[in-house]
């Protein structure tokens, strides 16, 4: 399978997730600053999905500019992580509607650590269809924040059954690392032109 074929697939899911998440948000029927309370966890929930997807899709880009080949074994890992970013419009809808009710903040937490797993799977098919000594496994290298995040999302999976607000807090600052796009692989596609 051609490689743009891939992404583009891929550019075609995470745009439906996104369109998902934002159509499950309610709009008020009162035109007060009082009738935005209500939804505001909502909102505030939608915010952070939006930027996790925005995170996988900025760094699925990148990635998939540096693989030179795609084989059923990438495929599979590219439908696994698709998977786990389509629960993303569900588990925002529920702990958002629930205010961050313990079971829904950890059921956000687990669909989040599940998306980091399937990424690193993704990435290792990649690397190891390129090889252990190309440019593309030198760029990854120790990978610190790849291998970080999981940890913090299970503790905020743990967390989040007595303080919720607590692991939110948690998923809230994995996301801000790694807002930040990795330019490692930035700069092995560029080379790889």
């Amino acid at each position: 399978m051609d490689k743009n074929r891939l992404e583009a697939f891929s550019d075609g899911v995470i745009a439906i997730i996104i369109t998902i998440m934002v159509l499950e948000m309610k709009v008020p029927l009162e035109p007060n600053l009082a009738a935005l309370k209500p939804v505001l966890p909502i909102f505030l929930t939608y915010v952070l999905s939006y930027i996790y997807v925005g995170i996988y899709w900025n760094n699925h880009h990148h990635l998939l500019k540096v693989c030179r080949h795609v084989n059923a074994g990438i495929m599979w890992a590219n439908l696994n992580l698709l998977f786990w970013l389509s629960l993303f419009p569900f588990v925002t809808g529920w702990m958002g509607e629930n205010h961050f009710m313990p079971l829904p903040t950890a059921l956000y937490g687990v669909v989040l650590l599940l998306a980091a797993l399937a990424y690193y799977i993704l990435q290792n098919r990649i690397v190891a269809e390129q090889g252990r000594n190309s440019k593309l496994a030198a760029s990854i290298g120790r990978d610190i924040k790849g291998k970080l995040s999981p940890v913090f999302y299970a503790l905020g999976i743990v967390v989040s059954f007595s303080a919720p607000l607590v692991a939110s807090c948690i998923y809230t600052f994995v996301a801000l690392v790694w807002l930040i796009p990795d330019r490692r692989l930035a700069r092995v596609a560029q080379t790889e032109r």
